[in-house]
């Protein structure tokens, strides 16, 4: 029996301690309590010594969660997102394709993360033109370049911000 089954068997919580879900899940400690601080997992129970013990669930948990870092969700939206799974969950039964109520769902939400995901990848590949198109140009000097009607470097556009507020940008007057 191992240290943690055998705890279990003389009236001790049973569970794994934080090493071992960090070492399973490939993630630090620190994450682990920052994860329980922001309310990502639970707070898990304690040993009679007052370690912590996880349920073997918080392994995948951590998986799922880094996955979805992985694929561009902030960490408040895997919060949301955990939420809404442990509700739809909770109200019996597996989870309603697009979430219940009013609540987004993982396929609405993946559908607006991707639509994100595909904006910032059209501004990176016209970006990677640009920069071909300088190079291409043999463009040596930003300023030389700025004047020259045939330099390929948008100057006018690229420094302008669609909805920005222009009395930001005044903090030196």
């Amino acid at each position: 029996m191992t240290g943690v089954a055998a705890s279990a068997t003389l009236g001790e919580p049973s569970g794994l301690r934080s090493g071992q879900v960090a070492a399973a899940a490939g993630v630090n400690i620190e994450t682990l309590r920052y994860y329980e601080r922001r309310g990502l997992l639970a707070e898990p129970q304690r040993s009679l010594g007052g370690h912590r013990l996880y349920p073997d669930s918080v392994v995948t948990t951590l998986r799922v969660i880094k996955a979805a870092q992985r694929l561009g969700f902030t960490l408040e939206e895997v919060a949301d997102l955990l939420d809404v799974g442990r509700r739809s969950h909770t109200h019996g039964g597996r989870p309603q394709r697009g979430g219940r109520g009013g609540d987004a769902g993982l396929q609405q939400r993946a559908r607006a993360k991707l639509a994100e995901v595909e904006e910032r990848i059209a501004d990176l590949a016209t970006i990677r033109d640009t920069l071909r198109a300088a190079l291409d140009a043999g463009c040596d000097d930003l300023v030389a370049c700025a004047d020259n009607d045939c330099c390929p470097i948008p100057f006018a556009t690229i420094t302008t911000r669609p909805h920005a507020d222009i009395s930001q940008d005044r903090s030196d007057t």
